[in-house]
């Protein structure tokens, strides 16, 4: 069963295959079309589409499903609109619209986040945490589910803010700097807090804090300012007794260490993250998903895609809480072939 063996690898007691999930192939519909023959695309309509995402869910067995339910709409009155760039089937998701209410670092540096957005509805949220967790689970009862957390810190400066005038403000004056950064943190610890008296067993939380290259800051200024406050908004969940699921896009290879003093049960990687490096000095104490790399499927031929696949199993399969993955994700301009062979040398690895 899928779920009994995303839940091993979750508690690190490593099933006989190595469990897998994926992101966006689920909405890759030509993909989704190959796999389950349902005629579905990207102007099929909603419940056309939820139907046959979970088709191809549950016919690749999906071990472990990534999932959030606080990100950028907590900001409703206030906020950068950066656009969005073409990634799903059809272009249904581009937005050219652009718009930043922040004309200059200093308005950056003077913001109140408590005094905009208003503070926490505790009992509201821990209902919403619950519900969306039992939803998650009855969308996808074979697998593993969560909710959790998108916009931790540095994710919810670059909603708020946008990148440009998010760099200015670090570079105006770092020591205001910092005390934003803690006055953000005093601002959406409390849904840490609720979320740390739900019932849910498992929590995702999601900071994308570092470029492809590695940290956007000084190593330091995290060191200050990030990771202190990971801790606090950890403690409380850890002491519920949840596992805690951590995802940054890039490169955190420099933070492993920090990430895992702060508490987190398990790192969730793009490529540009050193597995090997994870794998060697948390591989029997944390849970591990992903790194193999979505830019192979895209470009590669069949032979560099075995080999990729081939790289990852040969470190994870030594991993109790290793969880195959592409990341960062599959996007619909990636080959049905590709992906449909990556997913047949899975298979004929999977087993330990």
């Amino acid at each position: 069963m899928s779920i009994e063996d995303g839940w091993a690898a979750i508690n690190l007691q490593m099933p006989t295959r190595v469990p897998h999930t994926e992101y966006s192939v689920e909405s890759h519909w030509e993909v989704v079309k190959a796999v389950t023959g349902l005629d579905v695309g990207p102007h099929s309509s909603i419940q056309e589409q939820r139907n046959a995402s979970r088709a191809l869910i549950k016919a690749w067995n999906f071990d472990f499903m990534w999932s959030t339910l606080i990100g950028g709409e907590l900001y409703t009155k206030y906020k950068t609109d950066m656009g969005h760039a073409e990634y799903a089937a059809g272009g249904v998701d581009r937005r050219d619209t652009v718009y930043c209410p922040f004309k200059t670092p200093e308005a950056v540096l003077d913001f109140n986040f408590l005094d905009t957005y208003g503070p926490c509805d505790r009992p509201g949220w821990k209902i919403r945490f619950e519900q969306h967790y039992r939803d998650n689970c009855a969308a996808n009862p074979d697998a593993v589910n969560m909710t959790g957390i998108y916009v931790t810190l540095i994710s919810g400066f670059i909603d708020i803010f946008g990148w440009e005038m998010l760099l200015l403000a670090a570079g105006t004056d770092p020591v205001a700097f910092g005390a934003l950064t803690n006055h953000y943190a005093d601002y959406i610890l409390p849904y840490f807090e609720t979320l740390a008296e739900t019932d849910v067993p498992i929590v995702m939380i999601h900071d994308d804090m570092v470029w492809s290259s590695g940290p956007i800051f000084s190593p330091k200024w995290y060191r200050q300012f990030v990771f202190p406050n990971f801790k606090r908004y950890f403690d409380p969940l850890r002491q519920a007794g949840k596992k805690i699921m951590f995802t940054s896009d890039g490169n955190f290879t420099q933070f492993v260490d920090d990430l895992a003093a702060c508490g987190v049960n398990g790192f969730i990687l793009e490529p540009m993250t050193d597995m090997a490096c994870i794998a060697e000095k948390y591989g029997q104490t944390h849970v591990i998903i992903g790194n193999a790399d979505t830019r192979i499927l895209l470009n590669g031929t069949k032979e560099e895609i075995r080999a990729e696949v081939e790289r990852c199993m040969s470190i994870g399969k030594q991993c109790p809480g290793y969880f195959m993955a592409v990341g960062n994700h599959i996007p619909a301009n990636t080959s049905v072939e590709s992906v449909l062979y990556y997913m047949q040398v899975y298979e004929e690895l999977s087993k330990r």
